[in-house]
C-alpha cells in the first residue's frame, strides 16, 4: 500500500479484521503469518490468468527445521512438468488462444504444516479488505496495487498436505487439482469439494491389492502403513474392502511413526512373526522391513501401494528381502516431449527454477559458487557445462505425466470457461475478471481429452480419475531381465499374468499366505471365533461324513461313509456261508446226525417185528426218531439262506423237532411212572397205556406246539431282516448289514420254551423213576439222557446270551444252537437207539422172545423187588430176581 505516492505506509491505517479471522481459523501465529506478509520462496511465472503450484521441492527437515534435503525426482522432476506444461500450452494456438497461464509454485517441504504456511498466499488476493477508511497524511485515498490472484492449484503431493491446503482452498472456492494424492478420504465431497486428482484414490488401489490378494490364493495377510493420511487411508480402505468382499482376514494391523525408534523395526517384525502363517504384508508406505536381520529373508511376501510402485529407493541394499514383492502403480507412460525438454536443461536456461542450481549441485556431486554460501572443499567446483542424462543418471519420474495431465486439465476448463463466457473476445473478458471458483469446477469436473500419455482424463462425480494401474514384480531369479516386471493391469478387474510370476529361487509356485490350509476330504472346518479365515481341521469320525465344509452328519443306518468320508455308500449285507467254519461243523454233525438217524429207522422197519423193536414200543419209537432226525435237518435251515419260505419252516421245525423228540420221552416216561406207582397199590392197569393211547397223548403235545407256531404265522408273517446293528463296530470299514429271519432271542426262547418245559418234565419223571428196575423198559436210559441234556442246554444259555454283544453274534448263536440241538439229539439217539441196532445187527441171538407176564405178575414181581431193596438197604440179605417181560 503506498499512501500519496510515499513508497513506506506512514500515515496508512489499514482494518485488519479479516486477516485476524484467518489466523484464528488457520491456527497461525502473528509471528507465522508476517513471515507470509512478505513474498514467499516460490517461482513467478507472468501472465493473463495465475495457478498456484504446490511440489515437494525439498524432504522433511529435522527437528526445528521445516525443510531438509533436495528432492531431485519427487521435487524438481514433477515442478519442471508444471513449467513444461505452461509452456506447451501457451505455445498452442488452438487452447486457450490470446491467453497466457503464469503460475506461482510453492515449496511444500513434505510437511503439511509448512505447506499450510506457504500457500496462505493463494488467499491472500480474496480477502475482502475494507479502505474506506484508510487515508493518506494529506487526505488523499491510498493507492492499493492489484494483488496477486490464483484461480487454482496445482498440487499437493502428499495426501496429509494435500488435505491441509484443501481445508483452506475450499473457504475460498479455490479449485485444487492434485497429481500424486490417492487418500480415500479426499474423495468425500461434503469436506473437499474444491478438490479433484488426476490419479485414482487409493479405494481403486485397495481394490486392486485386494483383489491381486485373492488371486494369489492368499486369505491371511498383514497391513503396514506409515503414519499420516496416506498410509493410514491407504490400510482403512484395504481393510473396508476386504470386511465386504470376505474370504480375507487381517492378521496384524501395524503403523510405523513419522520418526521411528531406535529397535522399532525389530519389534515390527516380532510382531508379524506373532502371526507367521501370515507371509503376506500389505505396505503402504515405502519402508521395507529389515526381515533379514531376524534371518527371515524370503519368509514375507510384500504387497507394495503405489508409494512403493517400480522405485528402485524403497529396495536399495535390500534386493533379496523385496524379491517376489508385487507391487502396484497407476498406469503411465514416459512422456518423451518431457524428457527432451528436461535434459536440455541448464544453469543458463534455466533461470526461471530458483531451485535449479540447488538441484544441479546434487545431481551432479559438485559446487557453486553462490553469494551467502560457503565453499566446500570437499567438492570439486561446477563448471556449468554438465548435462543432464550425460554426467548423470536419470529416469523420469512416475508422477510426471499426472503433473502434465492435471495442468492441462486447468487449461482445457479454462478454455471452455471462456468460449462460454467470453464468445468472440480475444483474451480474457470481464466475465472471467475475476475467475469464479465455483463456476471454473464445474468446467474441470466436465473435462474429457486425451492426456499426455494418450489415455483418457475425466473426472467421476468425487472429482476421481478412473482406476487403472498396472502391476509389478521384483523378480531377481529372471536373469534375463532382473528388476520389475509387469505381470498385469488393473482397469476395474484383475488381468493378472500367473505364467509371469517369480518367487524366490525361481520358484512359479505361489507361496502360501493362509491361517489354515484347506482340510482334507472328509473334515469339517471347526472356526476360530471372531477369525473367519482361521479353522481346525476335525474328521468326520465314526459312521459320519462330510455335509460341507462346516458339519458332519451321519449316515442313515443301512449306509456307512466312504473312505474319505465325502458321502455315504450301502453296508455290504452278508449271510451265514456253507464255507464259514461256523457252518462246517454244525453241518458235519448234522450230516452224521441224520444218517445215524436213518440207519436206526431203516434197521427198525426191516426188524419192525423183532423183540427187541416191539419191545422199545414201535409207534412211539418211530415217533421219537422222526423227531431226532428233525433236530438234525434245523441245522440246514439254520444256515440256509433266509427268505420267506425259510424262515417259515425255522418256526415251524426249530421247536417242533425237540417238541416231537421229548412228548415221545415224556409218555414213556409218564407210562413207566405210572405202571409202577399202580402196582404198588393194585394189581389193574392204570388207563391210557395202550401205544394207541400213547401216540393220542403225543400228538397232543405235539399239537400244542404247532398251534402256537401257527397262531405266529397270523400275527406276525415269517419274512427277513437286515440288520444293521448287529455288526456295527467302531469302525465302519467292518460294518456289515446281516440277513436274518424276523426272529429276535426272545422269539427264539419263547419258540424252544416249550420244548423245554417238555424236558424238565420228562427229567422229573425220569428221576421219580430211577428206582425201577435196570431191565426193565428203558427207564434208565432215558434218565441219563434227560439228564445229559439238560446239562447240554445248561452250557448253551450263557454262550448264546453272553455272546449278544460280540460282532460275530449271529455265527455264534447260530453254530451254538444247531450244535446244541444236534448234542441232544445224538445224547438220545445214543442212550435209546445206538445200543438196540448194535444188538439187531450184531447179537441177533439176544434178540429173542421171553416169556409173557400178566400185568398182576409184573406188579407183584416189581412189588417183591422194590421190598427186596429196602431191606439191603436195613442190612438184610435176600437173593431173588425177576426179569420183566418186554413186551407190554
Amino acid at each position: 500500500v503506498s499512501c500519496c505516492g510515499f513508497g513506506q505506509p506512514f500515515g496508512c491505517h489499514v482494518t485488519t479484521f479479516p486477516r485476524l479471522l484467518l489466523m484464528l481459523f488457520l491456527g497461525l501465529s502473528p509471528e507465522t503469518w508476517a513471515q507470509q506478509g512478505t513474498q514467499p520462496h516460490s517461482i513467478k511465472i507472468e501472465g493473463d490468468i495465475t495457478l498456484g503450484g504446490l511440489f515437494p521441492v525439498h524432504s522433511r527437515g529435522p527437528a526445528g527445521v521445516p525443510c531438509g534435503e533436495i528432492k531431485r525426482e519427487k521435487g524438481i522432476h514433477r515442478m519442471e512438468a508444471m513449467l513444461y506444461a505452461l509452456d506447451q500450452i501457451n505455445s498452442d494456438p488452438d487452447l486457450l488462444p490470446n491467453i497466457t497461464l503464469g503460475a506461482r509454485i510453492l515449496d511444500t517441504c513434505s510437511r503439511d504444516t509448512y505447506a499450510l504456511e506457504q500457500s496462505l498466499t493463494f488467499v491472500q488476493a480474496l480477502i475482502q479488505k475494507d479502505n474506506s477508511d484508510v487515508r493518506c497524511s494529506n487526505g488523499e485515498p491510498p493507492i492499493i496495487p492489484k494483488p496477486e490472484r490464483v484461480v487454482g492449484v496445482i498440487g499437493a503431493s502428499g495426501s496429509s498436505v494435500s488435505i491441509m491446503v484443501a481445508n483452506v482452498l475450499r473457504l475460498f472456492a479455490i479449485p485444487q487439482i492434485s497429481y500424486a494424492s490417492t487418500a480415500p478420504e479426499l474423495s468425500d465431497k461434503s469436506r473437499y469439494e474444491f478438490f479433484s486428482r488426476v490419479v485414482p484414490p487409493d479405494s481403486y488401489q485397495a481394490q486392486a491389492m485386494v483383489d491381486i490378494v485373492k488371486a494369489m490364493g492368499w486369505n491371511y495377510v498383514s497391513t503396514l502403513a506409515s503414519e499420516g493420511n496416506y498410509g493410514e487411508s491407504g490400510v482403512d480402505a484395504f481393510l473396508q474392502i476386504s470386511r465386504e468382499a470376505g474370504g480375507l482376514c487381517i492378521a496384524q494391523s501395524i503403523k510405523i511413526p513419522r520418526e521411528p525408534k531406535p529397535g522399532g523395526f525389530d519389534k515390527i517384525i516380532k510382531r508379524l512373526m506373532e502371526t507367521s502363517n501370515a507371509r503376506g504384508v500389505i505396505i503402504f508406505n515405502q519402508v521395507l522391513i529389515e526381515s533379514r536381520r531376524a534371518n527371515l529373508t524370503g519368509h514375507f511376501l510384500f504387497v507394495g501401494s503405489d508409494s512403493w510402485g517400480a522405485k528402485s529407493s524403497p529396495i536399495l541394499d535390500q534386493e533379496d528381502v523385496a524379491e517376489g514383492a508385487v507391487t502396484i502403480l497407476p498406469k503411465r507412460a514416459s512422456i518423451d516431449g518431457f524428457d527432451n525438454y528436461f535434459t536440455s536443461r541448464s544453469l543458463e536456461n534455466n533461470r526461471r527454477n530458483i531451485w535449479f542450481a540447488e538441484y544441479w549441485e546434487d545431481d551432479f556431486k559438485c559446487k557453486l559458487t553462490r553469494a551467502g554460501i560457503k565453499y566446500d572443499l570437499g567438492r570439486r567446483k561446477c563448471t556449468g557445462e554438465e548435462r543432464i542424462a550425460q554426467e548423470s543418471q536419470y529416469e523420469q519420474e512416475g508422477k510426471v505425466q499426472f503433473v502434465i495431465d492435471a495442468v492441462y486439465v486447468m487449461a482445457h476448463a479454462l478454455h471452455s470457461m471462456n468460449l462460454d463466457l467470453c464468445p468472440g473476445s480475444m483474451g480474457v473478458c470481464e466475465k472471467m475478471d475475476p475467475v469464479e471458483g465455483s463456476k471454473l469446477l464445474q468446467y474441470i469436473r466436465s473435462v474429457n481429452f486425451n492426456g499426455s500419455a494418450g489415455t483418457g482424463v475425466m473426472f467421476n462425480e468425487n472429482g476421481d480419475a478412473p482406476g487403472r494401474y498396472d502391476i509389478f514384480q521384483f523378480q531377481l531369479s529372471n536373469t534375463t531381465n532382473p528388476g520389475y516386471r509387469c505381470i498385469g493391469q488393473w482397469t476395474n478387474h484383475l488381468r493378472l499374468n500367473a505364467e509371469e510370476m517369480q518367487w524366490s529361487g525361481g520358484d512359479s509356485a505361489v507361496p502360501d499366505s493362509v491361517c489354515s490350509f484347506p482340510c482334507e476330504l472328509g473334515e469339517r472346518k471347526k472356526m476360530v471365533k471372531g477369525v473367519p479365515c482361521c479353522w481346525h481341521c476335525e474328521l468326520c469320525d465314526g459312521y459320519q461324513y462330510q455335509l460341507d465344509e462346516l458339519n458332519c452328519d451321519m449316515c442313515p443306518f443301512d449306509m456307512r461313509p466312504m473312505p474319505n468320508r465325502t458321502g455315504c455308500r450301502s453296508t455290504p449285507i452278508i449271510k451265514l456261508e456253507w464255507s464259514s467254519p461256523w457252518a462246517i461243523i454244525p453241518v458235519f454233525l448234522a450230516v452224521l446226525g441224520i444218517l445215524a438217524t436213518s440207519g436206526c429207522i431203516i434197521t427198525f422197519i426191516r426188524f419192525n417185528d423183532s423183540p427187541i423193536v416191539r419191545a422199545s414200543g414201535r409207534e412211539l419209537s418211530y415217533v421219537l426218531l422222526t423227531g431226532i432226525f428233525l433236530i438234525y435237518l434245523i441245522t440246514f435251515l439254520m444256515i440256509a439262506e433266509p427268505s420267506a419260505p425259510v424262515c417259515a419252516f425255522r418256526r415251524l421245525l426249530l421247536g417242533l423237532g425237540m417238541c416231537i423228540t421229548y412228548s415221545a420221552m415224556l409218555t414213556k416216561t409218564n407210562r413207566i411212572y405210572r405202571i409202577f406207582e399202580q402196582g404198588k397199590k393194585a394189581v389193574t392197569p392204570p388207563p391210557f397205556i395202550s401205544p394207541a393211547s400213547q401216540l393220542i397223548i403225543t400228538f397232543i403235545l405235539i399239537g400244542v406246539q404247532l398251534l402256537g407256531v401257527f397262531i405266529w404265522f397270523g400275527v406276525v408273517p415269517p419274512h427277513t431282516i437286515i440288520d444293521y446293528e448287529e455288526q456295527r463296530p467302531p469302525n465302519p470299514e467292518f460294518a456289515r448289514g446281516v440277513l436274518k429271519c424276523d426272529m429276535s432271542d426272545l422269539a427264539l426262547v419263547l419258540c424252544l420254551s416249550y420244548s423245554i418245559v417238555l424236558m424238565v418234565t420228562c427229567t422229573v419223571y425220569a428221576i421219580k423213576s430211577r428206582g425201577v428196575p435196570e431191565t426193565f423198559n428203558e427207564a434208565k436210559p432215558i434218565g441219563f439222557t434227560m439228564y445229559t441234556t439238560c446239562i447240554v442246554w445248561l452250557a448253551f444259555v450263557p454262550i448264546f446270551f453272553g455272546t449278544a454283544q460280540s460282532t460275530e453274534k449271529m455265527f455264534i448263536q447260530t453254530t451254538t444252537l444247531t450244535v446244541s440241538m444236534s448234542l441232544s439229539a445224538t445224547v438220545s439217539l445214543g442212550m435209546l437207539y445206538i445200543p438196540k441196532v448194535y444188538v439187531i445187527i450184531f447179537h441177533p441171538e439176544q434178540n429173542v422172545q421171553k416169556r409173557k407176564r400178566s400185568f398182576k405178575a409184573v406188579a407183584s414181581a416189581v412189588t417183591t423187588q422194590l421190598s427186596q431193596k429196602e431191606d439191603k438197604q436195613n442190612g438184610e440179605s435176600k437173593s431173588s430176581a425177576i426179569v420183566p417181560d418186554r413186551s407190554q
